[in-house]
């Protein structure tokens, strides 16, 4: 029997009102986004990110800087950002350009207004179990396996990916559920051997089809975090065929990804939620 399609798209969608809800009563919040440079993909990314905000009654504002902006310009405009009492969010959106260190970008940002969840405080504030803001992807995954009840309290739970965005903070939330979780990468041998063993996988390298289905294990839910734009259109890290495989999988696109500005905007809102305490 085929696996079942993880619907993000609609529970993202019940989010998003249960957001603009929240917003509505909670009265202003506001979300900055930062986009230095051209580059189309960001384009697109902080343009869903600006709509998004916009539909569930955030005050969304952006600000687009030219690709050669300095590392101080940008410093100094978060600076900015962050002393404005009428913004609650922050986003700055990555890659940025060579000439500026993205670490001190993202350190420059309040922590109390990275929705991002990238600040080390906030990564702290995971790894130690703290309350703090996480990153939307992760944060997105979990929420999509709670909705379909995925058993995470002693499953095996593989993750194919290391970074700091995605494979490390999603790792750390399956171990704060109880999951036996192992992390794999670039440099792990036998692959496969690591992944017919999960009992949830969840794929976040950036590599078209590169879990197949022989590498899955029966009845397993997969989580694909890829969104790889190829000549044959858009394709996740997860091979199609692993559907005949997997118990639970999510699409690619309408998995992952409307989940990840779902939680976005559940960030901001919950900033704006902090700040006023």
């Amino acid at each position: 029997m085929p696996a079942t399609l993880m619907d993000g798209k609609a529970l993202a969608e019940r989010i998003r009102a249960e957001v603009a809800a929240e917003v509505k009563e909670l009265g202003h919040v506001g979300l900055t986004t930062i986009l230095v440079g051209d580059d189309p993909a960001s384009d697109v990314y902080i343009s869903r990110k600006q709509e998004a905000a916009s539909e569930v009654g955030i005050v969304a504002r952006d600000y687009r800087l030219a690709e050669d902006t300095s590392e101080q310009e940008l410093l100094e405009l978060i600076a900015q950002l962050n002393a404005d009492a009428g913004v609650d969010g922050i986003l700055v959106q990555l890659p940025l350009p060579s000439q500026i260190d993205e670490n001190r970008a993202i350190q420059a940002v309040d922590p109390a207004k990275d929705v991002d969840g990238f600040h080390p405080i906030n990564a702290g504030k995971l790894f130690l179990g703290h309350e703090g803001l996480v990153a939307a992807t992760p944060t997105g995954i979990m929420t999509l396996l709670d909705e379909y009840d995925v058993r995470l309290k002693g499953a095996n739970a593989v993750v194919v990916g290391r970074s700091n965005i995605v494979g490390k903070p999603v790792s750390i939330l399956l171990l704060a559920r109880h999951a036996t979780v192992t992390i794999c990468h670039s440099r792990t041998q036998d692959l496969g051997g690591h992944t017919r063993e999960a009992d949830v996988l969840v794929a976040a390298v950036g590599q078209a089809g590169l879990i197949r289905p022989e590498m899955v294990k029966e009845g397993a839910t997969v989580i694909d975090v890829g969104m790889n734009r190829t000549d044959e259109g858009l394709r996740g890290d997860v091979d199609t065929a692993v559907t005949e495989r997997a118990g639970l999988v999510t699409p690619v696109p309408g998995g992952v990804g409307p989940m990840t500005i779902a939680s976005l905007l559940r960030n901001t809102l919950e900033a704006a939620r902090r700040r006023r305490c």
